[in-house]
């Protein structure tokens, strides 16, 4: 049977995945939504990434982005920037916020962060990776870990480098995302270098790409030496995905989720979100329409006309009314949710999704 657990430095990581902090998508209700449905069966929760340029101790301490609850821990903040000693400042005063661990960004493909030295950005200088992590090390007594992409296009491919200078500079964990910043979302993440990266480190590997099936979480972590799976486009489709992983690893028979139970999460998401002082009835229907957008597409048979009605309600209330009423047909015809129907054998989309083009974070 596989190891389903690891250690960050004195942090337990179990079961062994990660649900890949997305701007605009894993905010605190939908993180807690994806481990209620796992059985609070996910290893590592991290925030969505938070900019380290020109903010106040008090505006980085109170963004909605780091919200988070006791039962998402173990809990990480990720930051983003292109200055060490900003990174740093922002390190040390968001550790007052009792995260786990704290992560710098070196992945993020998007312009506005990679164009400016961000992100994917610092894969073209190393020397300023290099200082930003010696920088926020010593800013910090949380462990300190590092998420990259492979490197800038298929020209510069420098992640064993990144892996050196992250061991060099006191990383506790390396995910890496097996494309380059050229390749965005397109084509397919090279495990093979993944698994090349894990194999000669001497500090935990994370691999992230591609991760959308159990049969591909369970071929990575045999297969290519990482210590766990990144998950994170695939969730925004499966929520129930981690649940299914973990019952993999402890060698549980798979279990069918019926239509009219995937429909159930609709009020649990929606009540997550009204928890929230910032979140208003208008923008939690927002954020339940794309919920709905996304498992409507695994339902089978599939059903547009139900897709239809849900994403034009004018309100929450008729938006759960016609959830209703499909519940009722969903469970007198037996229909069932099955989003791995969306994948080719080897548990990688068919359609992959531009984030880019989705979420301009």
């Amino acid at each position: 049977m596989l190891k389903n657990e690891f250690q960050i430095v004195n942090i337990r990581v179990s079961p062994c995945t990660v649900l890949s902090p997305m701007a605009g998508v894993t905010d605190a209700p939908f993180r807690r939504l994806c481990r209620v449905l796992s059985g609070n069966r996910m290893g590592l929760l991290v925030s969505e990434f938070v900019s380290t340029d020109g903010a106040s101790p008090f505006i980085l301490k109170n963004r909605k982005q780091l919200i988070f609850y006791p039962e998402e821990r173990p809990f990480g903040i990720q930051i983003f920037g292109r200055h060490p000693e900003r990174m740093a400042y922002a390190a040390h005063v968001l550790e007052s916020l009792k995260p786990d661990y704290i992560e710098v960004n070196a992945g993020c493909p998007v312009p506005k962060v990679a164009g400016k030295g961000g992100g994917a950005g610092l894969l073209k200088d190393l020397p300023r990776l290099k200082e930003i992590l010696c920088e926020v090390k010593k800013a910090v007594s949380v462990p300190m870990t590092l998420k990259c992409r492979v490197g800038w296009d298929e020209n510069s491919i420098n992640v064993m480098e990144t892996l050196k200078i992250a061991e060099g500079e006191g990383a506790d964990m390396l995910t890496v995302h097996g494309r380059t910043r050229v390749q965005g979302y397109n084509g397919f993440a090279n495990w093979d270098l993944i698994g090349e990266v894990a194999s000669a480190a001497r500090i935990p590997v994370v691999g992230n790409g591609d991760v959308n099936s159990v049969q591909f979480a369970l071929e990575c972590l045999e297969k290519y030496d990482v210590k766990g799976v990144s998950i994170g486009r695939a969730a925004m489709h499966n929520p129930w995905l981690f649940g299914e992983i973990a019952d993999a690893l402890e060698g549980k028979a798979p279990r069918v989720v019926t239509a009219e139970e995937a429909c159930s999460v609709f009020k649990t998401y929606y009540d997550f979100m009204m928890e929230e002082s910032t979140s208003t009835p208008f923008g939690a229907l927002g954020r339940l329409k794309q919920l709905a957008a996304r498992l409507c597409k695994g339902f089978v048979p599939e059903t547009p006309e139900f897709r239809q009605k849900v994403l034009t309600s004018q309100s929450p209330e008729e938006f759960f009314e016609r959830v209703e009423l499909f519940k009722d047909y969903a469970k007198t015809n037996a229909m069932t949710f099955a989003p791995e129907r969306l994948m080719n054998l080897n548990g990688r989309k068919e359609d992959t999704i531009s984030f880019e083009r989705q979420f301009k974070g």
